[in-house]
């Protein structure tokens, strides 16, 4: 299964398949029907002590990823989730499209996630 991600704010698309907000707090701003998606699945996001000591500090971003990244690694609802991209479930949708709210496009938990999730599902 593909895995996209998609800054929140932009525009939905029928090609972005199955849609998963991956924050762990709601996009300000945003009505549910404006953000267009499938599932929220804020069990899988950064803790609240890892979002809050990253603050999205360019300075900090190498260490976020280890810290998120084992944070995942320790998640059952994050195996979880990874196990579901190859349900049947998901099989009518051209590819799970990841929502996040972060400004910095490069920087944000949706990359490590989507990285996660891409090597988690080479290892099943």
């Amino acid at each position: 299964m593909e895995v996209r991600i998609k800054r929140v704010y932009e525009p939905y698309e029928e090609s972005d398949g199955y849609r998963v907000l991956v924050d762990r707090l709601w996009p300000r701003g945003l009505t549910k029907e404006r953000v267009h998606y499938n599932v929220w699945e804020k069990g899988i996001a950064p803790s609240t002590e890892l979002r809050r000591w990253f603050g999205h500090d360019p300075a900090k971003w190498d260490e976020f990823k280890k810290r998120y990244v084992a944070e995942l690694n320790a998640n059952p609802e994050a195996a979880a989730f990874a196990a579901e991209l190859t349900s049947p479930k998901l099989a009518a949708y051209p590819c799970v499209t990841l929502l996040y709210a972060a400004r910095n496009e490069a920087d944000n938990e949706a990359v490590v996630l989507q990285k996660w999730l891409t090597a988690h599902e080479k290892q099943a």
